[in-house]
């Protein structure tokens, strides 16, 4: 019991002392421990958003996120808790975002032209096409493609739709949490993030060696894109348009996955 009491805030507290009901106190030392963490996802993805769009709002979308995952979480199941954190506040941030419909309907109309030329062009060619080559086929000069991908660099933020609308049974605020936990008792859903997340890694897989190395860097070392130019020696303007490029070609894979199901 006094072990319970003697969880400091700064450290997290044990998952195996997770309480049965969850207390205002809890609650409160939770938040105070994960804090930062929200600051830090709304960090990231603010840099990826237009000016304005309020950092204090993803903040508070952050937190709402936490709060939610504070009491759902379930301790008996194959997730750590920050994991499970850091995807309920993405997700709240991702949800007010979405409400907000801050898009104008004109660039998701580019983004869906881009991710169509990129997927054409690698099924004529049999290789990734390089920027050059779906400039052309679009009838572009190589500035004003970029320039395009400028445009459209936020629009990949928020659209995993294409992958929870492929299983429309799944509620979409369990999406995040199924595909961490290998356990999910439902057979059909377990057998399915087996799939999308083997999809997911070929998918990545494909992409261009540099594109691969970028999508790393910033995923997975959770990189800013100045530091990603700086080690791949381009400017970060340039970096982020490289990622937009990647993220266009993985979503016409994920999306040709889902119309394939």
């Amino acid at each position: 019991m006094e072990k319970n009491l003697a969880v400091q805030v700064g450290q997290p507290p044990p998952q195996y002392n997770w309480p049965e009901k969850i207390d205002p106190e809890w609650q409160e030392r939770m938040v105070l421990q994960y804090a930062p963490l929200i600051k830090y996802i709304a960090s990231r993805m603010a840099l990826r958003l237009p000016p304005h769009i309020s950092m204090d709002d993803l903040i508070s979308s952050g937190m709402m996120g936490l709060l939610d995952a504070i009491q759902k979480f379930d301790p008996r199941r194959n997730i750590d808790f920050k994991t499970y954190a850091e995807f309920r506040i993405k997700g709240a941030i991702l949800d007010e975002l979405r409400n907000l419909d801050w898009i104008p309907r004109s660039v998701r109309k580019k983004t869906s032209v881009i991710e169509k030329a990129y997927a054409t062009l690698q099924k004529e060619l049999g290789r990734p096409a390089e920027a050059e080559e779906v400039a052309a086929a679009l009838q572009l000069s190589l500035e004003e493609f970029h320039r395009l991908l400028d445009e459209t660099k936020a629009v990949s933020l928020i659209d995993i739709d294409v992958l929870w609308n492929s299983i429309p049974e799944l509620p979409e605020d369990e999406l995040y949490e199924t595909l961490q936990d290998e356990k999910y008792r439902d057979p059909f859903i377990s057998v399915y993030c087996a799939e999308l997340r083997e999809a997911i890694m070929n998918a990545i897989e494909s992409l261009p060696d540099k594109e691969k190395l970028l999508i790393s860097l910033y995923y997975y070392e959770e990189l800013t894109m100045k530091e990603i130019g700086e080690i791949m020696g381009y400017t970060e303007s340039r970096i982020s348009q490289k990622h937009s490029q990647a993220i266009a070609r993985l979503r016409g894979k994920l999306r040709e996955y889902a119309e394939n199901l």
